[in-house]
């Protein structure tokens, strides 16, 4: 058992730390690099490196001020190792550049990078690249696109599937669109392969939680006396009985109260197509025949607004005939936008991703991310849009991406995304949007399971 002043603390708390950093955890995982400080540390150099950690979880939550100013009060001088002064020297440059956009950035840190290359410290030079990659992204696509490969090349050497994937993230925002899409199938083939060790390891471990379970079980089980075991047996019996009866009786009223929900729902599909459909095109019908200048451009929209309508009471009533998993719907619904002009990629869309998840969140999901789809093709001119699906400790993230004109810098939300923001605060989600990239726009969505 750990006491106090157990030097061996330090390093639990730092593991526990390290474990929120890399599941993007960042103020967690400041807490746990602040458990392990406060503690008895064996070494000056272990407790610069988690000082190092820390930093780099307050700049990923963009306190970068914060972050350089725990970076800048080392003592660099009587540090011996290289390899730890050549990252924190590195995260210095990358963090006032973040901060300032400093010029020096760039050359500083490819000097560092040679440094790290000639120590064989891989791992650190993993990190300069994708910082050199960053910084010049939006000045020098090319070099971004060097460095970005550079990055793929030491992630192998590492066999780190991570910083695989962002390199790969990386290449895919910067090089030449005709082969956007190689890189995006290895992409997908890479993320669906990372979740899946993920739900692997989820799954060992709630064997080992189910097995220890297991054990206590037939422990108190054993201490049973046989008195009470034929009690609980005569219990259950009787249940049992009292449920098949319940059971019988529900069944029968679902029955009928089915019977006449269908009765119901084919009048309001009766009525709605023709309150809806009919009615709205008379309507235009109308206006065209006694407007004298025809205005065609608001005829096609208006018509548009009817078919809308008309495809979702066709959604409706093909929906009470069949049930369709909603990763299957999602994957339809992107899939609807995809012709000779867009192509539509989607990853992570795993029936465990919805799992838990209630009708009405998951009604509002499907209109959002019907609402992007259509916002894309009426106003961004994308030819590409990527969707990838996350969940992660009870949240859902949704990454949207598209390589149309973006938004201007005075954005103003137009009825379909005003709708979406509303859509996502009634969940209780969030929504970000990234216009900060050279091309295109990314918009991140997250909202709770439950």
């Amino acid at each position: 058992m750990m006491k106090e002043n157990d030097e061996s603390l330090y390093a639990l708390y730092d593991t526990m730390a390290n474990l929120k950093l890399s599941q993007n955890q960042y103020s967690q995982a400041i807490e746990w690099y602040d458990m392990a400080l406060s503690v008895k540390i064996e070494s000056e150099q272990k407790r610069i490196s988690i000082l190092n950690n820390k930093s780099v979880a307050e700049y990923k939550l963009k306190r970068y001020k914060h972050a350089l100013n725990i970076l800048q009060n080392i003592n660099l001088s009587t540090l011996s190792d290289l390899n730890l002064k050549n990252r924190i020297q590195d995260n210095i440059e990358y963090i006032q550049w973040l901060d300032e956009n400093n010029a020096e950035a760039q050359v500083n840190i490819e000097n560092i990078v040679k440094l790290k290359l000639k120590n064989n410290d891989f791992w650190g030079a993993n990190s300069s690249y994708s910082h050199l990659a960053e910084i010049t992204k939006k000045t020098d696509a090319k070099k971004s696109l060097y460095y970005a490969k550079k990055m793929l090349d030491i992630a192998q050497i590492n066999k780190s599937p991570e910083d695989r994937l962002e390199a790969l993230e990386r290449i895919i925002y910067v090089d030449n669109p005709l082969d956007i899409n190689k890189h995006f199938q290895i992409y997908k083939n890479l993320s669906d392969s990372i979740q899946a060790t993920r739900n692997n390891y989820t799954n060992k471990f709630a064997f080992i939680k189910y097995e220890n379970t297991k054990v206590k079980a037939e422990k108190a089980e054993k201490e049973n006396q046989i008195l009470l075991l034929s009690l609980v047996l005569a219990v259950v019996v009787a249940l049992l009985i009292i449920i098949v009866i319940l059971y019988k009786k529900r069944q029968r009223k679902l029955q009928q109260e089915k019977e006449i929900e269908i009765k119901e729902h084919q009048l309001h599909l009766s009525k709605k197509v023709h309150d809806v459909v009919a009615n709205g095109i008379y309507q235009v019908m109308t206006k065209i025949e006694n407007q004298e200048n025809f205005d065609k451009e608001k005829a096609l929209d208006e018509l548009e607004f009817v078919y809308e309508k008309s495809r979702d009471i066709s959604y409706e009533k093909s929906e009470s005939k069949i049930i369709v998993e909603f990763d299957e719907k999602i994957s339809g619904l992107i899939g609807s936008f995809k012709n000779d002009e867009i192509n539509t990629f989607l990853a992570g869309n795993e029936k465990n991703i919805w799992s838990g998840i209630n009708e009405s969140v998951k009604d509002n999901i499907y209109q959002i991310i019907r609402e992007l789809l259509v916002n894309m093709k009426k106003h961004s001119h994308a030819s590409l849009v990527a969707f990838k699906f996350e969940r992660n400790n009870n949240r859902v993230k949704i990454q949207y991406t598209d390589n149309g004109i973006g938004v201007p810098e005075n954005f103003s939300y137009k009825n379909g995304l005003r709708n979406t923001v509303s859509r996502i605060e009634t969940i209780s989600g969030e929504i970000i949007f990234d216009n900060t990239t050279e091309k295109g726009l990314k918009i991140y969505i997250s909202f709770p399971t439950s």
